[in-house]
């Protein structure tokens, strides 16, 4: 996210801030920081960070009043520095406290309609035009944005956020702290067919969907609902945008997908696994825990062994592709001749 586009909490002390995080401090702890920025853009008042060491150059230069850095950059730091072994994450930190999520207005809007029989704790809050069905649950400090659907006996766990046009459907269940952005549709119907005299017949899909807590689903992603038992995603699991997740998935704790990532159905996915966009997974497989699959993979086959698995193919000039094409086309006459013979 842009900070600089999204309200602050306000200033706060760099001594608070080392504190809260426990960090080391190099500089005067009174100073105030209000708003995140990058190096070359941050001025008097923010708080910038260096990660990437691409970037080391552009530290001497920045105008922040502080910088997260790691160690190794300290001296070359011309303001307060939080000293950091991993400034990535400690930066990650220190947005969640300038920028903190909005907390719950506990009620329900008079254009929201609540059937008879939905459960809705007292400090949760039902936004504009959303659409709680009978036997649903929103429990404390959850915010159900404008426009969101919540089904028959769906569950929406405390503090999670839906923040609008969210479709929830019947029986399916959002653990605790779940973000699922704008868009998302969680508990859709899989894609379920069998051919019956030369025509489709549909399966019906009778599972729901589980996901775990502190998962994030990005916009537009959609999670089917299982054929017979749940898809189910684990505890901090991270989606981004337009993720397809198919019947009966099942997905390992911590792990994140990129997006436009597609996954077919009955496929289990580890622990801390990591997907890079636009791969697609193929059906009833097996990938286990720290697996990362690098961006527009396909893959077919299970994967048993930790490691890093790719086979995109990356961008080259035009005319160097095509000259590839050609190749590849010449093969098998190749193959078949004996010119690839060794």
């Amino acid at each position: 996210m842009n900070g600089n586009s999204i309200s602050s909490r306000g200033p706060i002390t760099l001594g608070e801030l080392a504190e809260l995080l426990d960090l080391e401090l190099q500089g005067d702890p009174s100073i105030r920081v209000g708003a995140g920025a990058t190096l070359v853009s941050a001025e008097k008042g923010q708080i910038t960070f260096l990660a990437n060491p691409a970037y080391r150059s552009r530290l001497s230069t920045t105008r922040a009043s502080a910088a997260v850095v790691p160690p190794s950059s300290v001296a070359e730091c011309p303001c307060a520095a939080l000293i950091a072994d991993e400034p990535y994450a400690a930066w990650a930190r220190v947005l969640q406290i300038l920028y903190p999520p909005p907390a719950a207005r506990p009620g329900v809007h008079a254009s929201a309609v609540i059937e008879s029989g939905a459960k809705i704790d007292s400090g949760a809050e039902i936004g504009a035009l959303c659409h709680v069905a009978t036997g649903a649950r929103i429990d404390i400090g959850a915010v159900i944005g404008p426009g969101c659907v919540i089904g028959e006996k769906a569950h929406i766990g405390a503090g999670s956020r839906l923040v609008g046009n969210v479709f929830v459907a019947d029986g399916c269940r959002l653990g605790e702290r779940v973000l699922v952005h704008p868009g998302a549709v969680i508990g859709a119907d899989g894609f379920g067919l069998a051919m019956h005299k030369g025509n489709w017949t549909r399966v019906p899909q009778i599972g729901a969907v589980r996901i775990g807590d502190d998962c994030e689903i990005g916009a537009n992603t959609t999670i089917d609902r299982g054929a017979l038992g749940d898809t189910q995603l684990g505890c901090d699991v991270r989606l981004d945008n337009q993720v397809q997740i198919a019947h009966n998935v099942v997905i390992g704790d911590h792990t994140a997908i990129a997006g436009c990532v597609g996954i077919a159905g009955s496929t289990r996915i580890g622990r801390y696994c990591m997907i890079a966009g636009a791969s697609g997974i193929g059906g009833h497989l097996e990938i286990c825990d720290h697996v990362v699959i690098t961006a527009m993979s396909t893959v077919l086959d299970s994967i048993s062994e930790p490691g890093h698995y790719g086979s995109g193919i990356p961008a080259r000039p035009l005319r160097a592709w095509q000259r590839i094409l050609v190749r590849l086309g010449q093969i098998d006459r190749l193959f078949r001749s004996g010119a690839g013979k060794g």
